[in-house]
């Protein structure tokens, strides 16, 4: 067994160390969702979303029950989402999407990654000309569908770019932000299955850097996405060819 064992171990931790920290993302969107829109997914359309999230991330059901009921607690502390933006190494933007109880604690802990690798920590919509916020859904692909007719159909709800995922065969939809429900309704509405949803940073503009290069800010970045209160990393780095 030996190295091949340990090194199957730690590939499975580290799965394991991912799949509990996307739990706790969810968690933590489910705590809003129910504080905001009340603990029935039927009357919720945030809720929906965020439990077909869950569903996707195979999140037990018996977790999502569970966290729904603690959301409804009147014990159950308020989350606030925050956004964190600053510079990594060699030009790189990165920002950070925190869900937080306590704003002090995360700002100084992002503050102290950045500059440990090297960065630094702006202040905020300092990259509001890099990245541009999209809503995104991926759905089930249905047999027979024409795609270029569902991108007529759903241009006038806001969505600007569609297509089928080779790897998944799920369609993946990008629209505007502010055209997330209107999104949302017309699928449920249509009969398409929601695999997830959610919103995304597409970076306007990059910077491309060598795999040296990358290595320094990837040090960044997992610092970041280790953080409990981070639920988002986005940056403008790519690799060159």
């Amino acid at each position: 067994m030996g190295r091949a064992f340990e090194f199957r171990k730690a590939r499975k931790m580290k799965r394991w160390s991912t799949m509990a920290k996307t739990f706790t993302r969810i968690g933590k969107d489910i705590v809003m969702a129910v504080k905001e829109g009340g603990p029935d997914p039927a009357a919720n359309s945030k809720l929906r979303a965020v439990i077909q999230n869950a569903k996707a991330a195979n999140m037990p059901k018996a977790n999502v029950e569970s966290a729904i009921k603690r959301a409804s607690s009147k014990d159950q502390e308020d989350y606030k989402e925050i956004v964190l933006e600053g510079y990594g190494l060699h030009g790189v933007a990165v920002l950070v999407e925190c869900t937080t109880d306590n704003n002090n604690r995360t700002v100084a802990n992002v503050r102290s990654y950045f500059s440990k690798t090297g960065g630094s920590l702006g202040t905020n919509g300092m990259l509001d000309f890099i990245f541009e916020r999209k809503c995104v859904f991926k759905v089930q692909n249905k047999e027979g569908l024409d795609l270029e007719d569902l991108e007529l159909e759903l241009i006038d709800f806001g969505v600007d770019d569609i297509f089928v995922d080779d790897e998944t065969d799920l369609i993946n939809i990008y629209g505007e932000f502010k055209s997330f429900g209107d999104i949302q309704k017309y699928l449920e509405e249509n009969g398409f299955e929601i695999d997830s949803s959610g919103f995304e940073r597409i970076p306007l503009d990059t910077k491309t850097l060598s795999e040296e290069e990358s290595a320094d800010v990837d040090k960044l970045i997992e610092k970041l996405e280790e953080d409990d209160d981070v639920q988002n990393v986005y940056h403008n780095m790519v690799l060159a060819d």
